[in-house]
């Protein structure tokens, strides 16, 4: 009799203890899982709070994007930009050049003239080469890109030129007969509304004025 009690008393203890093991091995389990979450997202937040530091340490600035795509004159380029210029010097050529380009001399047009106005665009004394000699009556100017700084220039235009430093603004200008919508394969750069680069093929000239615009 005295066994059959036992075997009563010690079958429920035995079971409780079980019970007991069992919850505590879940309870471990959840605590163990919550302690790795916790410590996961401990260490995500902080990781990318660095990265962004990081970059920020590296760039010093946030700079302004390029802008691509088509614009009118502002008043402040157009100011600057009219006028007759002369082609004072060869700047440079871009990383890509063609025969066209006659590297490393540059095409001939030093002293020639090229004039800029809002009802006359003439670069017919451009006398060496007829491939470049236009005179567009109510020409179209319009900015097609302007860089912010000496890095998104060269990015985009594959150009390292004398002149051009971090913090200048570069417009480029296109022209085009606005009869018929065409532009024509001379284009300008101008930096900080301060000089004008003459861009023909993959070569530069640095251009000087000689009359603001006409009246």
């Amino acid at each position: 009799m005295r066994r059959k009690v036992l075997i009563f008393l010690v079958v429920p203890i035995l079971s409780a203890c079980l019970i007991g093991c069992s919850n505590g091995s879940v309870l471990k389990d959840q605590d163990d899982e919550t302690a790795i979450n916790s410590v996961e997202g401990q260490d995500s937040t902080p990781k990318a709070d660095d990265e962004v530091k990081e970059a920020d340490d590296i760039d010093g600035t946030n700079p302004t994007e390029p802008f691509v795509g088509r614009m009118a004159l502002d008043s402040e380029t157009e100011k600057f930009f009219y006028g007759t210029w002369k082609v004072e010097k060869l700047l440079g050529f871009a990383n890509s050049y063609n025969d066209a380009s006659e590297y490393p001399t540059g095409q001939k047009i030093i002293d020639d003239e090229i004039v800029i106005d809002k009802d006359l665009f003439s670069s017919k004394e451009l006398k060496n080469y007829s491939d470049y000699q236009y005179e567009l009556e109510s020409p179209l100017y319009e900015i097609t890109m302007i860089c912010y700084n000496e890095d998104d220039f060269y990015r985009n235009f594959k150009m390292d030129l004398p002149g051009i430093n971090m913090d200048d603004e570069i417009k480029a200008i296109q022209v085009s007969d606005s009869s018929s919508g065409f532009g024509i394969p001379v284009s300008f750069l101008v930096v900080n509304n301060d000089s004008l680069i003459l861009v023909l093929e993959a070569t530069c000239f640095e251009l000087e004025r000689v009359t603001d615009q006409m009246n």
